[in-house]
């Protein structure tokens, strides 16, 4: 005979939760809900007031690919990879694709947007509830409190700017957004115009120091071979700052300019509030399903 207790049986819900069951708990509590979801909806509303306008620029641009020197170059090619020492000594790269990389690199740093903050005195725009218009000062003393150009690119690049990059095209699109359109597409053209400066800057200044040193070089020798490759590669050197000084898209092609936007790009007050409703209301017939499941732990 097996006299060994059976174990009682685990407890569990004698039954499902049914819509009656659930739509009686909602019909008491409805006066509760209906406050909760409009009080939800006037904060919403509220806030989307409170909030800024604001509107996004985009502007489309190619990154300028350096084919063209590198076909000057193609021709000499085998001759300076013989005298590879000369050209790196020059300060000359034989590989000119990463001038892609160098392009979207300068387009987005910190030096540049600094740069432009500063010369168009964009600190008191940026920061117009802490600027005295009428005395042209900070309303605060406290240095730490105040706007500086390190604050303002790091606000630039989180809550202004965005690059994004077609890994397939390599197109590339700056999006602005600001709360005033004209501005906002006037700052995109600018980023770009002034990358397009600085990159052709560099170069001029690139391809007069590897001249400069290829003529002292080309004096100093006698050897017909290496001074036919000099004056190869200074071809080339002249031609690149040629094409720097006659290009004014040098490094970034406009595809499409910026245009101040004529819709805004935040949500507008109604769609705050339609959010806060159907917050409200989704939060309150969650609350009312989890009433009736502790109800029946208990």
């Amino acid at each position: 005979m097996d006299l060994r207790t059976p174990a009682p049986p685990s407890p569990t819900l004698d039954d499902e939760i049914t819509l009656a069951e659930y739509f009686r708990v909602i019909r008491r509590a409805r006066w509760r809900i209906f406050g909760f979801v409009a009080v939800c909806t006037v904060a919403a509303l509220l806030l989307g007031l409170l909030r800024q306008t604001r509107y996004t620029a985009v502007i489309v641009v190619a990154p300028v690919s350096s084919s063209s020197s590198g076909s000057q170059m193609g021709g000499v090619s085998s001759i300076i990879s013989q005298f590879g020492g000369l050209a790196s000594l020059a300060g000359i790269s034989i590989g000119q694709d990463a001038k892609r990389a160098e392009t979207l690199t300068v387009l987005e740093s910190g030096a540049l947007t600094e740069r432009y903050i500063a010369d168009n005195n964009l600190l008191p725009v940026l920061y117009p509830k802490l600027w005295n218009a009428q005395t042209r000062t900070w309303k605060t003393s406290d240095p730490y409190k105040q706007p500086t150009l390190w604050k303002a690119n790091r606000y630039f690049g989180k809550k202004i700017r965005l690059v994004s990059i077609d890994t397939k095209t390599g197109i590339v699109t700056m999006q602005i957004t600001w709360t005033d359109p004209q501005q906002a597409a006037t700052w995109a053209n600018g980023l770009v115009a002034m990358t397009n400066d600085y990159l052709r800057t560099q170069a001029i200044a690139e391809a007069q120091r590897n001249i400069d040193y290829l003529n002292e070089q080309a004096a100093k020798t006698n050897v017909v071979t290496v001074k036919q490759v000099i004056y190869n590669i200074l071809e080339t050197e002249v031609n690149k700052e040629m094409l720097a000084r006659g290009t004014k898209e040098y490094a970034l092609k406009v595809l499409d300019p910026a245009q101040p936007p004529e819709t805004p790009s935040s949500l507008p007050a109604v769609g705050w509030m339609f959010l806060g409703f159907a917050g409200g209301l989704g939060l309150s017939l969650l609350f009312a399903f989890f009433r009736i499941v502790w109800g029946r732990v208990d």
